[in-house]
């Protein structure tokens, strides 16, 4: 698969470093190997990161909660990536315009932008300033976003698998799954023509695990936060 989920001490084409303030690292969360986005551990304790930053239009799906969705986008602040949040509902994600701070002239950051459903016109990403863009648009969002550009990476938050956002998730680099029902479940399995037992797991995850799937990849793992990110997030969770 394009955007690889893998042990931290083993990475393997991860994107190259970004510089951010060190303050800010500190305020969000530990960054991956050489700008690796850390999404939690493994059966085994080990930690996991993305190289969800990179030379290529990058798409990835979560299905869950607004929890790891910000998550996310704040991990990616922490490796430097400029993030736009385009929402239905700005005031749920207001905690990440917090996060980033201001400039020392008082204005907020321009870390972070934080835009209404519609087509804008996005900071032009390069190697030295990634691109994330969330797209928070409900079970069925439209493609206002689509990643075009090398180092822009598209997020959709799905707060649930619904059949019309099956051609969205297949096309996806990486989907991030947290528990679902038994009904989305099935949908799933039907997607991804995944066997019994995978469709059963989607069904048994606790409110901190989530299920890595892509090409060839299937990996259950572990959501771990920081102190930091617990102040600004709170708890981990299942739901927003």
């Amino acid at each position: 698969m394009s955007a690889r989920v893998h042990d931290a001490n083993k990475a393997i084409g991860v994107s190259p470093e970004f510089v951010v303030d060190p303050a800010l690292l500190d305020a969000i969360s530990p960054s991956g190997d050489r700008g690796g986005i850390v999404l939690g551990s493994g059966l085994q304790g080990e930690p996991l990161t993305v190289s969800a930053l990179r030379a290529a239009p990058t798409r990835i799906v979560l299905v869950g909660g607004l929890y790891l969705s910000r998550q996310v986008a704040m991990r990616a602040m922490a490796v430097g990536a400029w993030v736009v949040v385009a929402t239905g509902r700005p005031t749920a994600w207001h905690v990440l315009s917090n996060a980033a701070g201001q400039q020392p002239n008082g204005q907020p950051s321009p870390l972070v932008q934080i835009r209404r459903l519609s087509p804008v016109e996005l900071p032009r990403p390069s190697e030295d300033a990634p691109l994330l863009v969330v797209h928070d648009g409900g079970p069925t969002p439209q493609d206002l976003f689509p990643p075009r550009s090398p180092w822009q990476t598209t997020v959709y938050v799905l707060p649930y698998l619904h059949p019309q956002a099956g051609a969205l998730a297949n096309s996806a680099d990486l989907v991030l799954m947290q528990r679902l029902p038994a009904g989305q479940a099935e949908l799933a399995a039907r997607i991804w023509r995944l066997p019994p037992q995978m469709m059963r797991q989607l069904t048994t995850l606790k409110d901190d695990q989530v299920v890595a799937l892509g090409r060839n990849l299937w990996r259950p793992l572990r959501l771990v936060t920081t102190p930091k990110e617990q102040q600004i997030l709170g708890p981990i969770r299942r739901g927003d």
